[in-house]
């Protein structure tokens, strides 16, 4: 993780703790992870607070490892909810799946933190895309996202579509995990549009072939959903769904990923 992503995000959780031992037992598991910077635990609200560069995947297994039921009920940076939201990834092939989030940091700061299991090892491209329309598979997305008309680059480039954010990397167990800064996307922009991994390597525009410059030449789509508001810090009071009665705690066991 560059210097540029090793910033730090609030995170608010909802931990099912009963007791002081709880308490307990969440403070030792949370510092067993680097990075946080504060944490604020509320028994009888049953809410945990951190605020930390650490990935969330670490801080809901450290959470998770308690034996406690754990579930993300907002994200936000620092400075306060400037913009959140996230994508469920959803495949034909159903070993394939996987959760983008977004998290609006400053006016020229989006960060994205994702994580994808089932691919096969090696980079994969990742793009946002203009729809968020996956009733076709992935093939109604459209193209990448690219209001300013430019060519496709790598997201360090002057010259990039908005939605190019090069590859993941998955590793011999088929998982990518990915966290960066962006300084050209906002999140109240690609909201309803779509996220798409590729199956092959996104050459960042450097091919040298005809497709370089307009998507990489970066292969089919093997994973796509769509970008949906969430909840920033202390903006989901949600416990009961009302449209089924489910608890926030049974809505956890239904969770995709």
């Amino acid at each position: 993780m560059s210097a540029d992503e090793d910033v730090a995000v609030r995170y608010e959780f909802a931990v099912q703790m009963t007791c002081g031992a709880c308490v307990q037992a969440v403070t030792k598991a949370l510092e067993k992870v680097d990075g946080i910077q504060e944490s604020e635990i509320d028994l009888e609200g049953q809410g945990v607070t951190v605020v930390a560069t650490a990935r969330l995947l670490d801080l809901l297994a450290a959470l998770e490892s308690t034996g406690m039921k754990t579930v993300v009920l907002g994200m936000g940076g620092t400075k306060g909810n400037l913009g959140a939201a996230v994508a469920i990834l959803k495949s034909d092939d159903p070993n394939v799946h996987g959760v983008v989030r977004f998290i609006q940091l400053a006016e020229k700061a989006c960060l994205i933190d994702a994580t994808v299991a089932g691919l096969t090892p090696g980079k994969h491209g990742f793009h946002i895309h203009e729809f968020g329309d996956w009733s076709n598979g992935c093939i109604n997305t459209g193209g990448h996202y690219n209001p300013g008309g430019n060519d496709h680059g790598g997201p360090d480039d002057d010259n990039r579509h908005a939605g190019d954010l090069g590859n993941i990397e998955a590793g011999a167990d088929g998982v990518a995990v990915f966290r960066t800064v962006d300084r050209v996307l906002n999140v109240w922009d690609i909201i309803g549009r779509g996220i798409v991994v590729h199956a092959g390597e996104d050459d960042l525009g450097r091919g040298g072939v005809p497709e370089s410059k307009t998507t990489g030449n970066a292969g089919g789509r093997v994973a796509c959903g769509t970008i949906a508001r969430s909840a920033g810090v202390f903006e989901n009071t949600k416990r009961i769904c009302k449209c089924n009665g489910t608890t926030i705690w049974e809505e956890d066991d239904l969770r995709f990923a």
